[in-house]
């Protein structure tokens, strides 16, 4: 969801509106629903009437009222652009006309159903695709779509209702809208209309109450959908700080940031502020700095831990690069739109306050809007035996400075006093003791400066002639000069110390930094756009992206962080072909190495990713061969059995020596007959096996019905007499291919009749957008645990006759089944036996 390019009036005529020489493109406003029968047509058609009253040329270009009389009824009074119609496989259907609307070019349309999928042939597969053409023309549209249908969320609403959706939206199609509104109803509310007749017709108010419509479903699902459209405000409202540059909270939403040192105390503070979070009801958050200066260096193990315990209690994790820890701490939490901030009481000692507030004061000075929580603990005044000295950070010299002047003024007036009685020598190793400090303090500068101003003060003060700068006494001058050569000596001493230090310090940084890209690369089922995600935080990034060159042109192969258009700020070249774009503030020239090889990691992820994929089409192609082999080794014996049979028959036949009753003809005839049949079976489910492990399946759906498919199926079949078919004809058709739906019936009612014993039974009921074929038997059923396995070919699950087939009729009854983009599963028929479900989509039943 993105805020509109721009404000404008409602305007009854002129659509080709242009910015610049760029034709103006039209506004989607979508309606999202959690389930079928909130109302999301119903609001759709509301606001086109509010706007055509407004003086807004408004259109129908497609709505679906689904027999609802009171959606119908807003209809009267809009202009419709008649819909397209087509035959396909002899039904005629309807499809949005989008050359009349585009013709029509009216400022807004109304298109109901998002989502749809079109009639075969077509000019786009989906209805959204037709949406983005009359957008292109610059025609406003007004749409519909159920959460359900979100592309990234459909395994999500599969694992809530046990239902797939076939028809699907990708999740940017949605989130570039200009508005997507929520049309919420609770789920008593919505289950109390669908009682009421007021969503589906009578006959499927039962079916729809006892199972998509369940309470537990619709809470789920009024959640998931609550959650995305919150999701994507927040996605607005962070691109809208972005844009306008403003860093202060915004408190539209509690989100609660800890932050953690990897000390003894960190995990305390964790559990602590998830407490905070928790009655804040508040998003939660784990940052660790890793400094370059050597003044923080945590244990990896420890913060391996901290990682898990984060996950454990619902936080995220993130670590930053700073070497400003307060300013770091800020910039993160003003990133993330922190409400509140959870700071940990300081470990140092009570004389180290006093010379240096820390970090908590810095931050508590620097947080503006932001609540900081100073959290207690039993470290705290302890501090921490890991802590390294690093570089000479700017203050140390500032302190260095004032020691350099200070100290030797003092240790001149203190030894004035006593001029006539102290060697020139005990002052001079005062002087040197002073440098020696000064240097430690301040690094080789000020100790420069103390050296100098030293000799002054001893030159002056202390040596004949006095109060000048001469010196009388050669062996003094002496004394003098090395005295400030060797201070000059422990200054250069100390300052490369220092310089070692920061240098090994920003090595472990590093280090750190690489080794979690490593583990990323190595451990995470989604390895590159994690490790992207990573880079972007470590460097405070807007964006990364890794980009690769196809064909002369730049192609993101992976994004983390908000997509814009433009020329990257920062580009790490990985190979002649891609890029490691980074958007946001230059990166230190320190940090290019660490982002160069980032990069090459990233090339690593995205060869692994690739790596899987060509191993899942290997598996795939395994799969294929096994099934192969499998084949051949079971139609040994299997089709051996029919063809001995007709052979011993037909030898029987034709032997003149052999007197025959007509009776005795008549049985091996039908012994022939009926091993013919069976061989013919059996080299029809075997060619079916094969065309589907080949994927040669093409279905040609159509809209069917359940009762007239049963009926052929069930004709001539031997035991058709102990088969009950109970389908009511008021049932919505289903899109199927009707000859691939009628092998998948002879194959269910085949096995339960070969299996199940006699009483076999078959029936239909829908719900939602699904109607489910039922086929029960009586039977033993199967062992525990079988149901997952009662589909893959060349089982006989439960047969002890190892002639009976080769185990196919289930195999390519599901294989044709999801070729159809329907369902097939097995459940426990209550009171002993199996139940075979198969659910396949309703014709026209599109959910609103």
């Amino acid at each position: 969801m993105s805020p509109c390019a721009r404000p404008r009036a409602e305007q009854t005529d002129q659509v080709s509106e242009t910015e610049g020489n760029r034709p103006r493109r039209g506004e989607l406003r979508i309606y999202l629903g959690a389930a079928p029968g909130v109302g999301k047509t119903f609001a759709m058609l509301d606001e086109g009437r509010r706007r055509r009253d407004r003086g807004t040329d408004v259109v129908v270009g497609l709505v679906e009222t689904h027999g609802r009389a009171k959606t119908a009824a807003l209809l009267d009074g809009l202009e419709v652009v008649p819909r397209r119609r087509s035959e396909h496989r002899g039904v005629e259907l309807t499809e949005l006309d989008v050359d009349a609307v585009l013709a029509r070019r009216p400022r807004l349309a109304l298109v109901d159903e998002l989502a749809h999928t079109n009639v075969p042939g077509s000019r786009n597969a989906k209805r959204w695709q037709d949406i983005e053409e009359l957008l292109d023309a610059g025609i406003d549209v007004l749409s519909t779509v159920n959460i359900q249908h979100l592309e990234g969320l459909n395994d999500v609403v599969e694992g809530i209702t046990g239902v797939r959706q076939q028809e699907t939206v990708p999740d940017e199609v949605v989130r570039r809208a200009e508005q997507v509104e929520l049309v919420d109803l609770t789920p008593e509310a919505l289950r109390r209309r669908l009682a009421h007749g007021n969503v589906y017709p009578e006959h499927r108010v039962d079916a729809a109450l006892g199972s998509y419509f369940r309470p537990g479903n619709l809470i789920a699902l009024r959640e998931l959908a609550l959650l995305w459209v919150a999701d994507q405000v927040d996605v607005a409202l962070r691109r809208h700080r972005a844009d306008e540059s403003i860093t202060d909270a915004w408190e539209t939403r509690e989100r609660v940031v800890v932050a953690v040192t990897g000390g003894a105390e960190s995990e305390t503070m964790i559990r602590r502020a998830r407490r905070i979070a928790s009655r804040a009801g508040a998003d939660f958050l784990v940052v660790h700095v890793l400094r370059g200066d050597g003044l923080a260096g945590a244990d990896p193990l420890a913060l391996t831990r901290l990682r898990t315990l984060a996950e454990d209690v619902g936080a995220t994790f993130h670590t930053v690069v700073g070497d400003d820890v307060p300013t770091a701490l800020l910039d993160f939490a003003r990133g993330v739109d922190a409400t509140q901030l959870v700071l940990g009481t300081s470990r140092r000692s009570r004389l180290a306050r006093l010379l240096d507030a820390g970090i908590g004061s810095a931050v508590l000075q620097g947080s503006g809007a932001i609540d900081v929580h100073m959290v207690t603990h039993s470290e705290s005044g302890r501090r921490s035996g890991s802590t390294a000295r690093g570089a000479l950070s700017r203050r140390r010299r500032l302190l260095g400075l004032a020691a350099a002047v200070l100290g030797p003024v003092l240790v001149s007036v203190l030894g004035l006093p006593l001029r006539a009685t102290l060697e020139i020598s005990t002052l001079v190793v005062g002087h040197m003791l002073v440098i020696v400090l000064v240097a430690m303090l301040g690094g080789i500068g000020p100790a420069l400066v103390a050296a100098l101003l030293s000799g002054a003060l001893l030159n002056f003060f202390f040596t004949a002639p006095y109060h000048t700068l001469l010196v009388a006494d050669g062996q003094n001058v002496l004394a003098l000069a090395g005295m400030v050569v060797a201070g000059v000596l422990v200054a250069a001493i100390v300052d490369r110390a220092s310089r070692r230090a920061e240098e090994a310090a920003r090595a472990g940084t590093e280090a750190a930094l690489l080794g979690s890209y490593a583990r990323t690369v190595l451990t995470h089922k989604e390895p590159l756009p994690r490790l992207l995600t990573k880079i972007r935080e470590n460097f405070s990034q807007d964006s990364v992206a890794l980009l690769e060159n196809r064909d002369g042109e730049w192609h993101e192969a992976a994004l983390a962080g908000t997509h814009s258009s433009g020329e990257p700020d920062t580009e790490v070249p990985v190979t002649e072909g891609i890029v490691l774009a980074l958007r946001g503030k230059p990166p230190a020239a320190a940090d290019r190495r660490v982002l160069e090889t980032a990069a090459s990691q990233a090339l690593l992820a995205l060869r692994q990713q690739r790596m899987a994929e060509e191993a899942a089409h290997g598996r795939a192609m395994a799969d294929t061969a096994k099934l192969r082999t499998a084949l051949l080794s079971a139609v040994g014996h299997d089709l051996r059995t029919p063809l001995t049979s007709i052979k011993a028959a037909i030898g029987s036949l034709r032997d003149t020596s052999i007197e025959l009753s007509p009776h005795d003809t008549n049985e091996l005839l039908a012994t022939v007959e009926e091993s013919a049949d069976r061989l013919a079976g059996l080299v029809d489910n075997l060619l079916d096996a094969s065309r589907l492990a080949t994927g040669a399946v093409r279905p040609h759906l159509d809209e069917v019905g359940y009762d007239e498919v049963a009926s052929r199926a069930l004709s001539g079949m031997d035991g058709r007499e102990a088969v009950a078919v109970d389908i009511d004809e008021r049932l919505p058709p289903v899109l199927a291919d009707a000859g691939l739906l009628e092998r998948v019936i002879a194959n269910v009612v085949d096995n339960a009749l070969r299996h199940g014993g006699s009483g076999v039974a078959v029936r239909a009921s829908s719900h939602a957008n699904q109607v489910e074929l039922r086929v029960v038997d009586r039977g033993p059923g199967l062992p525990k645990g079988a149901a997952d396995t009662a589909f893959e070919p060349f089982q006989r699950l439960g047969d002890r006759d190892p002639t009976t087939g080769v185990g196919l009729g289930l195999a390519v009854a599901k294989g044709f089944t999801e070729a159809m983009g329907g369902t097939i599963s097995a459940e426990d028929t209550p009171g002993g036996g199996l139940t075979i479900v198969i659910a396949l989509r309703a014709a026209g039943n599109g959910a609103t």
